[in-house]
């Protein structure tokens, strides 16, 4: 089985091929390393991959040439695109609609083409929802989200059920809940909180820290995403994947200081636009389909994280953001 893997070199892609190589599978990546955030992070990354069953081609999936990128593959982990609630309002909303829409489509495009459409295992984002209407918050409840960024992962999904209710491509949307871990992106709160509890670099922290996440470890993420890509589910699905508990962003900082045993320095700033207040998913639907759970603490796998920061930092590899 060869399985493709896109946006490979990141956060959640890179730590995806460990995984899948480390079982055997054969993976072909692909990344088109964006300005986002700072490439270098995502070249550490990929050559951090080196294994003889991966391999990594550097395309951009809304305009490339895919066929060779694609040919062969009976999965794809479609983890590319562009991320951020806040960098989605304005005039980069057209990077959003590129990364997050059109490479989807042109993924879906291939596989209806395709004499037997491989899987599609698409990252969604548990932004469509907004401010959900009822807490912990199930599949069928109504999206509404409240950012740019929130509306094209919602776009990138309809797709993904258009295309199986129309096509048969088998698809599956997993709505993400505030991933963290050890190579996070450096912009993300995580990052920056432990980052700064090591540096003593104030860190801004936009609202008033009882903003509520469901916060989720990479590692079950990947377990997720993987049996998403190996089970016989209902083509269209779309499954929430959480860790299982909702915690305060000041919770979250109660927790980091007692890891490294000094205060995080934060600079209050006033609510973002688009961000929401809380977020909690309801897992059912996937622990009946998949048989998954969350296994990781948060104060466990902050702990992951923060051995991770640290040693990036100490080498200076994870610059402020």
């Amino acid at each position: 089985m060869t399985a493709l893997v896109t946006g490979a070199a990141g956060f959640i892609g890179s730590t995806l091929v460990r995984s899948l190589t480390s079982r055997g599978i054969t993976v072909r990546g692909v990344d088109n390393f964006d300005s986002y955030y700072d490439p270098s992070l995502k070249e550490r990354n990929a050559a951090s991959l080196g294994h003889p069953d991966f391999t990594l081609v550097r395309a951009d999936l809304s305009k490339d040439r895919l066929e060779d990128v694609l040919e062969g593959v009976s999965v794809i982990y479609h983890l590319a695109g562009r991320p951020g609630v806040r960098g989605s309002w304005g005039r980069d909303f057209d990077f959003y609609t590129a990364a997050n829409i059109t490479a989807t489509q042109r993924l879906l495009e291939y596989a209806t083409a395709s004499a037997r459409p491989p899987r599609i295992v698409y990252a969604s984002s548990s932004s469509v929802y907004g401010d959900a209407e009822i807490y912990p918050t199930h599949e069928t409840a109504r999206p509404s989200p409240r950012s740019p960024y929130g509306v094209t992962k919602l776009a990138g999904e309809h797709l993904c059920s258009l295309y199986a209710a129309n096509f048969g491509v088998p698809t599956v949307a997993l709505r993400f809940f505030t991933v963290y871990g050890p190579r996070q992106r450096p912009d993300m709160a995580f990052t920056r909180f432990l980052r700064a509890a090591l540096t003593r670099e104030p860190v801004p922290l936009y609202g008033s820290g009882e903003q509520v996440r469901d916060f989720t470890y990479v590692g079950d993420i990947v377990r997720a995403i993987a049996a998403a890509g190996e089970a016989d589910v209902p083509a269209g699905s779309v499954l929430n994947v959480s860790g299982g508990g909702s915690h305060s962003v000041n919770e979250v900082l109660d927790v980091i200081e007692r890891l490294v045993g000094t205060n995080v320095p934060v600079d209050r700033r006033a609510r973002a636009d688009g961000d929401v207040m809380r977020t909690g998913a309801d897992t059912r639907s996937i622990t009946e389909l998949l048989g998954w759970r969350p296994r990781v603490s948060l104060e466990d796998g902050l702990a992951a994280q923060l051995a991770w920061v640290r040693e990036a930092v100490s080498n200076g590899s994870l610059a402020a953001v």
